[in-house]
């Protein structure tokens, strides 16, 4: 594992093997520190799948999530202010342009999405587009069951609901024994 460390972040990115998968999978993660009043998750990481589909069509994304009970609620992009959602996890898949998220508040982690990069995020993380290049396509999709609040730095999010949501029932791209669960424990 090779290990980045700055302030209110820690990151880690490896490849893992798994058996019965689609080879390696590619990791990176971010565990992020409350930021003022953008909570952050406490115990989980942000979750980043460079390449992880190999075709990136908006269908694509939203097959495999569907797939793995994550039903899809939307396609468009990121919104431009802070924002994370306390009583529902998500996840993010880039199917064209690029874009470029603030995760965890001013003093959380950058981050440069392409085609084919799926992101997960924790509830209570948070998140903000700052630019992106060309056409931005995102589909989103939350854990089946879920409707997330959409919560800003003004908003009083509960830390106690942010614990409190579970594990979803599948990694969204890789099924109910994905790498989720090496890092959402």
């Amino acid at each position: 594992r090779d290990a980045h460390r700055g302030p209110g972040r820690q990151a880690w990115h490896r490849r893992l093997r798994r058996s019965g998968s689609r080879g390696a999978v590619d990791v990176i993660t971010h565990l992020l520190k409350p930021d003022g009043p953008i909570p952050n998750h406490p115990r989980w990481p942000l979750l980043i799948y460079p390449g992880a589909v190999a075709y990136p069509m908006p269908e694509e994304f939203e097959r495999i999530f569907a797939q793995h009970r994550w039903p899809p609620a939307w396609r468009n992009g990121v919104h431009p202010f802070h924002h994370y959602h306390s009583n529902g996890h998500e996840v993010l898949g880039i199917y064209s342009g690029e874009v470029t998220v603030q995760f965890g508040g001013n003093a959380g982690v950058r981050v440069t999405a392409k085609p084919g990069d799926v992101i997960v995020l924790p509830a209570g993380t948070g998140h903000k587009k700052l630019s992106s290049k060309g056409a931005l396509g995102v589909v989103g999709a939350y854990p089946q069951g879920s409707h997330p609040d959409t919560c800003t730095p003004f908003s009083k999010g509960d830390l106690e609901t942010i614990a409190r949501v579970p594990l979803p029932p599948a990694d969204p791209v890789y099924g109910p024994v994905g790498p989720l669960f090496d890092h959402w424990k």
